[in-house]
């Protein structure tokens, strides 16, 4: 048995995250309502929009999965190999220091 990932439209998202902020129905029985497989997405959608502040930029959101499309992985690419331990660290700390850039909110 595989497991397919749903997508969901960005309305879709908007409409569950102001049924739940409406304080109606508890984020269970709202993810039931929309056939939303697992609670802990209307509880992700939930907190980004809280972070964001803005439907108008929440419906900017990307509509399929929650990584960041577009963006090309620094990780991906040629081996890189290294003289000595310390050139590998300062590698990687370059690489966190990128990604933090990139990804502020993590």
């Amino acid at each position: 048995m595989s497991r397919k990932n749903n997508t969901y439209s960005n309305e879709l998202k908007l409409e569950v995250v102001q049924a739940y902020l409406a304080g109606e129905e508890s984020m269970q029985v709202i993810a039931t309502k929309y056939e939303i497989r697992n609670v802990s997405q209307v509880k992700a959608w939930v907190k980004k929009f809280k972070e964001i502040e803005s439907i108008e930029a929440f419906n900017r959101l990307p509509s399929t999965g929650s990584g960041a499309k577009g963006v090309k992985n620094p990780l991906k690419g040629k081996r890189v190999h290294f003289k000595d331990v310390e050139e590998e660290r300062d590698y990687y700390r370059a690489q966190v220091e990128y990604l933090k850039k990139q990804y502020p909110n993590l």
